[in-house]
C-alpha cells in the first residue's frame, strides 16, 4: 500500500471514530485508540505496518512536550508549587510504589515493576482536562488539585524518558573511559540549549517575524523544536527532554502565543496519528484469551488509584465530596504510558508480551473512565436522597440588612462590596461542598437551602431590607424567588438571571429588579471594542446605552408573550429590525437631532 493510501486511511478512520465518540461522550482520545484497533492488525487488517506508522508518530509526543514545557512559566510553576509537587508527588510516588511492590510479589523484576508502577500511577491529560472542562469542574477544588497532578506526572515523565534509554542493556555500560566524555557531552549539549534559548532564539523569532511570512515563522517553529529534539538524541539523552526544554525557555518569550497556535495543529494530528498507531498495536488477542485477567488488572489498577487519590485529597484538605470528585477522576492510565512501556520493551527493560498487556490495561481503563464517572455521580446523588442529609447550619442571632442566597461567582461579589461599606448579611449556599471551601477563607456562610421558609425565618428575612438571589440553578432560584414573595412581600429582591428565559420566570413571580449575569460584562466589552475600532468613546458609551434601553424594552414586550413560542419570535424579529432602524436614523440625522433619535 502507497503512502497516499496508509494516509488516507489513517485519516478517514480519524474522520469517521473522533466524531462519534465526541458525540456520545467518550472523549477523542479512545476514539483514534478504536479507530486504530479497527483497521490495525487485530482488526480489519487495513494497516499492519503498526512500527513504522509509531515511529513516526512520536513526532506528536515530542510536540506534546514542547508545548507543556511552553505552558510551564516559571512564575507559574512557582505559585503552584506546593499543589504539584505536593500533591501531585506524593500521587505518584505512592501510587507508583504500591504498583511496583503488587509487581515484584507477581515475580516481575525490579526495574521492570517499578517502570510498570510509574506508568501506571499517571493519568490521561487529555481525557481528564476534557471531562473538568465538559463539566465545568476546572475551578473547583477538586479541579485545581486534579490539573496540580497532571502537571506534575507531565513534569515527571520528562526525567524517566530521558533515563530510559541509559538503563537498557546497551545504553548502561559504555566502553571504560567513554562513560565521563559521554556525560560532559551531554552536560555541554544541555547547557548549550539553555544558552541558545536565552540568548539565540528571541533574536532569531524576530528576525524571522520581520520577514513577514508566515509559513516560515511556523517552519521556524518546527525546527527549534526537533533541533533541539535531535541534539538531545546525539548525545544519548531523549527527543522528548530536548523538546520540553525548549518549551520550557520559549514560555516567558513574547513569541510564546504565536508559537503555540503555530504548533498546536501538528500536534493534534500527529498525537491523533500516534493513539491510532498505539490502537492499532493494542493486543485485543489478549483480551479475548484471557479476559479475566485484563479485567481484573484494570479494575484493580483503578480501584488502587482512587483510593490513594481519596486519602490524598483528604490529607491536603479537601472535603469529603471534594477527595471523592478528584478519585473518580483520575483513577484511569495515561497516554504516556504507551510511550514508557514500549521504549522500555524496546530497550529490553520489559517483555513484550507485559508491554502489550499494559498498553490493552490502560486503554481498558480509559475507556472506561466516562462510564466509572457518570456511575459515581448516579450512586452520590441515589446515597444523598436516602442517607442521612446534613444538618442545615444554625444561623446566629442579629438583624442583616441584606440575605444573599448563593455563594457562587456572582454572590460572593456582592458580599465583597457590602463588606467594605460594612453592611451587615447573611450569605446562604445549598452546597456544602462550597460552604467548607469558602469557609477555609475566612468568610462566614451558612449552609442551607434558602428556599425553606423555616431557614430564610432563621435567617431574620421578616427584618432584612434586600434579599440577592444569586443561586445558579434556575428552578432552585425560581422556587426561593416565589417563597420569599409569598412569605415576605415585603423584601425587596435584587436577582441573577442566567438568561432571558430565566428572567421571563422571575418576572412572572413579580421581581423587578433583575440582571441577566453576561448582560452587562458583554456590553462593557462590546463598548472597548468600539473603542479599539477608532470610535470615540463618549459616542461608544453613548451606542451602548441606546442598545442597552432598546434591549430591556424588548425584555419587558418579549415577557408579555413569553409563553406564545410563535409571538415571541415575531417579537424578536421585530425588534431586531427596530434596533437596526433606530441606528440607521441615529447615523442619517443631524448632530442636533441627536435627542429626537434616541427618543425612537
Amino acid at each position: 500500500m502507497s503512502l497516499l493510501s496508509h494516509a488516507a486511511v489513517l485519516l478517514g478512520a480519524a474522520v469517521v471514530a473522533v466524531p462519534l465518540f465526541k458525540r456520545i461522550g467518550l472523549g477523542a482520545v479512545l476514539g483514534y485508540l478504536v479507530a486504530g484497533a479497527l483497521i490495525g492488525p487485530w482488526g480489519l487488517r487495513i494497516l499492519t505496518d503498526v512500527e513504522n506508522i509509531l515511529h513516526f508518530s512520536e513526532l506528536g509526543v515530542v510536540l506534546l512536550l514542547f508545548l507543556i514545557g511552553l505552558e510551564l512559566q516559571p512564575s507559574r510553576l512557582w505559585v503552584l508549587r506546593r499543589a504539584v509537587f505536593g500533591l501531585g508527588g506524593a500521587q505518584v510516588a505512592v501510587t507508583g510504589a504500591l504498583i511496583a511492590l503488587t509487581g515484584v510479589a507477581l515475580g516481575l523484576r525490579i526495574d521492570t515493576a517499578v517502570i510498570a508502577g510509574v506508568g501506571l500511577s499517571l493519568s490521561s491529560t487529555a481525557f481528564v482536562l476534557q471531562i473538568l472542562t465538559e463539566k465545568g469542574h476546572m475551578q473547583s477544588q477538586h479541579g485545581r488539585s486534579a490539573f496540580a497532578i497532571l502537571l506534575f506526572q507531565d513534569l515527571a515523565v520528562i526525567p524517566l524518558l530521558a533515563v530510559l534509554p541509559l538503563l537498557g542493556p546497551g545504553g548502561g555500560a559504555p566502553a571504560e573511559g567513554s562513560a565521563l566524555a559521554s556525560s560532559l557531552k551531554a552536560v555541554a549539549v544541555v547547557l548549550g540549549v539553555v544558552a541558545g534559548g536565552r540568548y539565540l532564539v528571541r533574536p532569531f523569532f524576530r528576525a524571522i517575524a520581520a520577514a513577514r511570512a508566515h509559513e516560515i515563522y511556523t517552519a521556524a517553529a518546527l525546527l527549534v523544536v526537533l533541533g533541539t529534539a535531535l541534539l538531545m538524541v546525539q548525545v544519548g539523552l531523549s527527543m522528548s527532554l530536548g523538546a520540553f526544554m525548549a518549551g520550557v525557555l520559549l514560555a516567558d518569550s513574547e513569541y510564546r502565543h504565536e508559537i503555540e497556535a503555530d504548533i498546536e495543529p501538528f500536534k493534534g494530528l500527529l498525537m491523533g496519528l500516534f493513539f491510532i498507531a498505539v490502537g492499532m498495536s493494542a493486543n485485543i488477542g489478549l483480551l479475548i484469551e484471557r479476559p479475566l485477567l485484563v479485567l481484573g488488572l484494570v479494575l484493580g489498577m483503578m480501584a488502587l488509584k482512587a483510593a490513594v487519590l481519596f486519602v490524598l485529597g483528604r490529607a491536603s484538605g479537601h472535603a469529603a465530596g471534594s477527595a471523592r470528585d478528584l478519585a473518580l477522576a483520575l483513577p484511569q492510565g495515561g497516554e504516556f504510558a504507551f510511550v514508557l512501556f514500549g521504549l522500555a520493551a524496546g530497550q529490553g527493560l520489559m517483555d513484550r508480551l507485559l508491554s502489550d498487556l499494559l498498553v490493552v490495561v490502560v486503554t481498558l481503563s480509559m475507556a472506561l473512565t466516562p462510564l466509572v464517572i457518570s456511575l459515581g455521580d448516579l450512586l452520590i446523588k441515589r446515597w444523598q436522597r436516602t442517607g442521612p442529609a446534613r444538618e442545615f447550619d444554625a444561623i446566629e442571632d442579629g438583624d442583616p440588612r441584606v440575605i444573599i442566597a448563593g455563594y457562587g461567582r456572582f454572590g460572593q461579589i456582592v458580599s465583597r462590596v457590602l463588606r467594605t461599606r460594612k453592611i451587615p448579611f447573611t450569605a446562604l449556599d445549598a452546597s456544602a461542598t462550597q460552604v467548607d471551601f469558602v469557609r477555609k477563607y475566612g468568610n462566614m456562610i451558612y449552609y442551607g437551602d434558602a428556599s425553606r421558609l423555616d431557614l430564610l425565618r432563621a435567617a431574620r428575612a421578616d427584618k432584612a431590607k434586600i434579599f440577592v438571589l444569586a443561586i445558579d440553578d434556575v428552578a432552585s432560584s425560581v422556587k426561593t424567588a416565589e417563597v420569599v414573595k409569598r412569605h415576605f412581600p415585603e423584601l425587596k429582591i435584587y436577582a441573577r438571571a442566567r438568561n432571558r428565559q430565566h428572567a421571563y420566570q422571575l418576572m412572572d413571580i413579580g421581581v423587578e429588579v433583575l440582571e441577566r449575569e453576561t448582560f452587562l460584562s458583554s456590553l462593557e466589552v462590546a463598548a472597548r471594542a468600539l473603542e479599539g475600532l477608532g470610535m470615540r468613546a463618549p459616542d461608544a458609551r453613548a451606542t451602548i446605552e441606546r442598545f442597552r434601553a432598546h434591549d430591556e424594552r424588548v425584555l419587558l414586550r418579549g415577557h408579555a408573550v413569553h409563553h406564545d413560542e410563535a409571538k415571541l419570535i415575531q417579537s424578536a424579529k421585530q425588534a431586531a429590525q427596530e434596533l437596526e432602524g433606530l441606528f440607521e436614523t441615529d447615523e442619517s440625522a443631524p448632530s442636533g437631532k441627536d435627542d429626537k433619535a434616541a427618543a425612537v
